[in-house]
């Protein structure tokens, strides 16, 4: 799709040098955008979402993506990163270009992610990072394992969400 142009229903679908950016109507005001890096996808609502859950940056089948939902935060965005061979899924979250600190005294309990919440909120039930799974495409799973004891597959989908323990805000890429 590389430099061509594109209408969607919902808006106006643009590809320029490799970065796709949406761009929706008013009425569901979002803007999406991936790079070949997988650097970032706006978080997105309601129909605004359904139009840029395909264009999600997926890694591809040699590669874990990784998708790490902001969207709790003011301002916050949904961003997708890839590990090329990640041990664990701490492993995979650092390779896809996320930096991560552990709850103060409870080493492998994700506090932050690019230092948010800021301060670390020492993770209450009420919100915390969790930590989900999904085939291609797929559907979420919650995570059974820590992300230091978990291995992920090569082609699958890592997801990140601050929050209540929902998932992440798109569908897995």
């Amino acid at each position: 799709m590389t430099g061509t142009r594109k209408h969607a229903a919902a808006g106006r679908l643009l590809a320029v040098c490799g970065t796709v950016v949406v761009t929706v109507s008013a009425a569901t005001a979002g803007v999406a955008a991936a790079s070949p890096a997988g650097s970032a996808v706006a978080g997105l609502t309601g129909a605004a979402q359904a139009h840029a859950a395909p264009l999600a940056k997926y890694c591809g089948k040699t590669h874990v993506t990784v998708v790490v939902d902001f969207t709790h935060f003011r301002h916050g965005k949904v961003k997708i990163g890839c590990a090329k061979n990640p041990r664990t899924g701490l492993a995979a979250l650092r390779q896809a270009g996320f930096r991560y600190s552990f709850v103060p005294g409870q080493p492998g309990f994700v506090c932050t992610i690019d230092r948010r919440p800021n301060p670390c909120n020492d993770a209450p039930a009420t919100a915390y990072w969790s930590y989900w799974h999904a085939k291609p495409h797929g559907k979420w799973h919650y995570s059974k394992l820590g992300a230091g004891s978990y291995h992920p597959k090569r082609g699958w989908v890592e997801g990140w969400a601050f929050g209540k323990g929902k998932p992440p805000h798109i569908s897995a890429p």
